[in-house]
């Protein structure tokens, strides 16, 4: 037992708790060998040593699995088959932040920044899991100060309807009988398309005037008022389907519907997902409040409810408007004899 060499290399070996520990120390110089092993015992004293070991076996696979098991939320899976085609194969010791940059590279030159975003906050959330709740490694890489993934403003659009679009749309969108209906809630609502077409009855209080989403994107939980006009518009729905979804159909569906509702209406450059931007920009543009903009989108932080800060500048107006207040009458008199000074021979 302790420190001892096989051929050129030496390895130690301990008993701990009833448990024989055996390793190669990877070095054939005999002062190193000695401090490594002594960084070992220390290791093993204070509770680290597992914690490294841990890392150097698991895998990239082990962890992926284990997480979507227990903490996955909506698209994960569908995510984390981009995340495994780079780091399968890895141990979590050998994912340091120099790999995950590569891979932040390698994404960057075939998909949009808001992609490889979306990408490596999952690893990022896995990785805090694996620290925090498993005890399977000490750092998280993806967090390290050195490695920067904001994505910003680079991927946003900045396309909404404007009133004549809007209204125009609504009146083209006649076939089949769900899309007006589908349409006028997203447009008062700004919900996703995949939380409107998993919306059920149960889910909407008219009573209270509330719809509730149970799971968004992001997995949380938030509540949206609803208009007069969106509550008589889904009120006006009389068949119910025995699923109990509001819009039982598929997405297929729903994006040949709306292609030949926008042909039909002649609007060009335009997404489903805009309709969202529609509803945010109408808000701000009619000077609601950026955080109930926020808390209404389900957005996790203000940065991303910022993009929409541009489309009301005259929001910025009251905020000047406050230094007239603020001038005294002296300055005030200061200022008019600047504007209009007194002729020399009335001075006395």
């Amino acid at each position: 037992m302790g420190l001892y060499k096989r051929g050129n290399t030496y390895w130690f070996a301990v008993m701990f708790e009833r448990r024989r520990i055996r390793e190669s120390l990877n070095t054939d110089n005999r002062k190193m060998a000695e401090k490594l092993y002594a960084k070992v015992l220390t290791d093993l004293v204070e509770g680290r040593y597992f914690e490294g070991t841990k890392s150097k076996n698991v895998t990239f696979d082990d962890m992926s699995k284990k997480y979507l098991e227990r903490h996955a939320h909506s698209r994960d899976e569908h995510t984390i088959k981009k995340l495994k085609a780079f780091f399968s194969g890895y141990t979590l010791a050998e994912i340091a932040t120099p790999l995950v940059a590569e891979y932040q590279d390698v994404r960057s030159k075939k998909v949009k920044p808001a992609t490889v975003y979306q990408e490596l906050s999952l690893l990022r959330r896995m990785f805090n899991v694996a620290k925090k709740r498993w005890k399977w490694v000490r750092e998280n890489p993806v967090s390290d100060g050195d490695l920067s993934f904001s994505v910003g403003n680079k991927n946003a659009r900045g396309r909404w309807l404007t009133p004549e679009e809007q209204a125009n749309l609504i009146t083209a969108a006649t076939n089949p009988h769900w899309l007006r209906s589908l349409l006028v809630s997203a447009l008062h609502t700004g919900m996703r398309r995949g939380e409107l077409l998993a919306l059920e009855w149960r889910d909407i209080d008219f009573g209270r005037m509330f719809i509730r989403i149970e799971k968004s994107k992001n997995g949380e939980k938030r509540s949206i008022p609803m208009s007069k006009t969106l509550q008589a518009t889904l009120r006006a729905i009389r068949v119910r389907d025995i699923s109990g979804r509001v819009f039982p159909i598929s997405v297929r569906s729903l994006r040949e519907a709306f292609k030949a509702a926008l042909t039909k209406a002649e609007i060009e450059n335009f997404k489903f997902h805009d309709l969202r931007h529609t509803f945010a920009t109408r808000l701000v543009q009619n000077g609601v409040d950026l955080y109930k903009v926020k808390e209404l989108l389900g957005h996790k932080s203000i940065a991303m409810t910022m993009r929409y800060a541009h489309h009301y500048p005259e929001s910025l107006r009251s905020s000047v408007e406050v230094l007239d207040v603020c001038h005294n009458f002296a300055t005030i008199d200061a200022m008019q004899e600047l504007t209009h000074p007194v002729e020399p021979h009335k001075i006395r």
